[in-house]
């Protein structure tokens, strides 16, 4: 698939990471355009989560290379990849339940003025009505569906340039799926790219502009949704037998 370089949002280049003397990344190479939905998909322990965390700087990496709109982050760490416009919305309901509703949102824009943070809140209350009733309350009283898409929104109150899901389905019914979802199409609409690491694999792929699967810490497969041979070649790579790169259509 050819990118021009104007469109490209995330550059990821021969990326090594992984935990202590182990690497779990071997030599990613991704692209992901501006407005883009990409679907990461791939086994348990395929390195899904490990890409994520290296990407948003909660994980160094041993080598490779990292541009996200146009600016280097090896030395950035999470704090400075978030003020860039990169939100990472981390596997499980990571939520200050301590706080209220609202508190937990006002805190993903700590660093904003008062009447821009406010403003971002409420657009994250817009996108997901079933948390906004529930605005004054302490987020200890929210489902575990809707702590998790609490923690969706709060990725959202930055109006990131590139928001990276990591199992939003996680503890959801059905219908909050959806919901989640249809948040995701949404902003695309208004230029925002989106990595989604979903288990709930047809699903993913119906939001999705292009998917990508990792096995044993490599790409395997980079297509298009609507790729012919998509289903083949997402097979080989949950079995275990992709020793190659699939080759991408035009």
């Amino acid at each position: 698939m050819l990118t021009s370089e104007s469109e490209v949002l995330l550059d990821v280049k021969a990326l090594q990471a992984g935990y202590g003397k182990i690497n779990v990344l071997q030599g990613i190479d991704l692209q992901v355009r501006r407005g883009e939905i990409v679907a990461l998909l791939g086994p348990n322990g395929a390195g899904k989560t490990t890409l994520l965390r290296a990407v948003s700087g909660l994980l160094p990496w041993n080598s490779g290379s990292v541009t996200f709109a146009g600016a280097d982050l090896r030395s950035l760490g999470p704090r400075g990849t978030t003020r860039l416009g990169l939100s990472h919305v981390i596997e499980g309901h990571r939520v200050f339940t301590s706080l209220s509703v609202t508190d937990n949102l006002s805190l993903a824009g700590y660093d904003l003025k008062h009447t821009q943070r406010e403003e971002r809140v409420e657009e994250a209350f817009s996108l997901f009505p079933e948390i906004a009733e529930k605005r004054h309350l302490s987020a200890s009283t929210l489902s575990g569906g809707q702590q998790q898409m609490l923690a969706v929104a709060q990725g959202l109150v930055r109006r990131p340039k590139l928001l990276m899901l990591d199992e939003p389905s996680a503890g959801l019914s059905p219908v909050l799926v959806d919901r989640v979802l249809a948040v995701v199409t949404r902003i695309k609409a208004s230029g925002t790219a989106v990595i989604l690491v979903e288990q709930l694999v047809e699903k993913a792929i119906g939001v999705s502009d292009r998917v990508v699967a990792l096995a044993r810490g490599q790409i395997v497969l980079d297509e298009t949704s609507t790729a012919a041979n998509l289903s083949a070649g997402l097979q080989d790579a949950y079995l275990g037998h992709a020793d190659r790169q699939v080759e991408a259509t035009a």
